[in-house]
């Protein structure tokens, strides 16, 4: 979905954000992701973005970590979203839409009375997150395209090819890479791909080994 406020460089970003951690959930730059709010910290986190600067930054809780406790680790790589859409549903949640701005890195937990958690964060790696269709024209879309064929077929999944053939490249990778069902540990392979290239690689890898290049990198 496309956003009203443009990011034309990492200043104009945050470098501390509340975090919304979720195990198995991507979003990826210009992805969008609907989220269902109705836990009472994550409906304080809202109206406090939605206050400020309507960014939040989504991140899987640490994969390899044992997840005790109300506030487990988390992974080093998220990505910020902007709130794009917003709707009350009368029962008390609340309904989002989630626009990916850019990726970023964990520096450190914050210390802090909210009921929900804030971290500072780096987004310099990621600065070319902020620019579309990077790296797209490297990207072999035909292998993407034929991997989630055998993907979609061997989990008996079904799939809006029509849709999926006409997406732009940066659109078609990103959009299998944060809908298709795999676990935690491939969402975040994809997340930390350092381009749009090296993540295509690495959907193909996941959504079928057999025709996976032979790098990643």
């Amino acid at each position: 979905m496309p956003i009203n406020r443009a990011y034309a460089g990492i200043a104009e970003l945050p470098t501390t954000v509340p975090v919304f951690p979720l195990p198995g959930v991507l979003l990826l730059p210009r992805g969008e992701l609907p989220l269902n709010i109705f836990e009472p910290r994550y409906l304080a986190m809202i109206d406090d973005a939605l206050r400020s600067d309507r960014l939040i930054g989504m991140i899987q809780p640490a994969i390899a970590a044992p997840q005790r406790g109300p506030r487990p680790k988390l992974e080093e790589i998220g990505c910020l979203g902007r709130i794009t859409q917003f709707a009350e549903t009368g029962d008390g949640r609340y309904v989002l839409g989630l626009t990916g701005v850019a990726r970023f890195r964990v520096i450190e937990e914050l210390v802090t009375v909210s009921p929900y958690r804030r971290c500072q964060i780096d987004v310099a790696p990621f600065v070319h997150d902020l620019a579309p269709d990077v790296g797209a024209s490297a990207v072999d879309r035909a292998s993407v395209i034929q991997a989630f064929r055998e993907f979609a077929r061997a989990r008996e999944l079904q799939v809006d090819w029509q849709g999926v053939e006409a997406a732009p490249t940066e659109d078609l990778v990103n959009m299998l890479s944060m809908m298709s069902p795999f676990d935690p540990a491939e969402k975040q392979t994809l997340i930390e791909a350092i381009d749009l290239q090296a993540r295509a690689r690495a959907l193909i890898s996941i959504a079928d080994p057999a025709s996976a290049p032979k790098t990643l990198h």
